[in-house]
């Protein structure tokens, strides 16, 4: 019965431990590559722009880091990755402050799946007598 215990509190500290945070500003290789979703290439890519300066916050993390959009972003912050120990949050924003990410035809990723308001109907005009 101990043992039982013992065993049950050991898998509930390693899951714990596999969903510690992890700071992509403070991250080894090995770390970040830990999450999942980050591999070999794109670890590497976010250490090379981090010696350029730490990442501000996720926006500067998704606008530095190419490949990483939203649903990435998203998916990493999930996995355990934060910025500056912030999880991930939404949208991002560009330097206006306006969402960043657009689609090939110009609306945001945010505004998708949303349906237009309905156009209303033209009233024909009164007959003139």
């Amino acid at each position: 019965m101990f043992k039982q215990i013992l065993a049950a509190l050991a898998a509930l500290f390693l899951a714990a431990a596999a969903h510690a945070a992890i700071d992509a500003n403070k991250a080894t290789q090995a770390e970040l590559e830990a999450v999942k979703g980050i591999g070999p290439s794109l670890s590497t890519v976010i250490l090379s722009e981090r010696k350029k300066g730490d990442f501000k916050d996720w926006s500067d993390f998704v606008a530095r880091v190419p490949g990483v959009g939203e649903r990435s972003a998203a998916k990493f912050s999930e996995a355990g990755l934060t910025v500056h120990g912030d999880r991930f949050s939404g949208v991002v924003a560009g330097a206006s402050g306006k969402p960043a990410a657009k689609t090939h035809r110009g609306v945001r990723k945010s505004d998708q799946g949303t349906k237009p308001a309905p156009a209303s109907k033209a009233q024909p005009a009164p007959a003139k007598s």
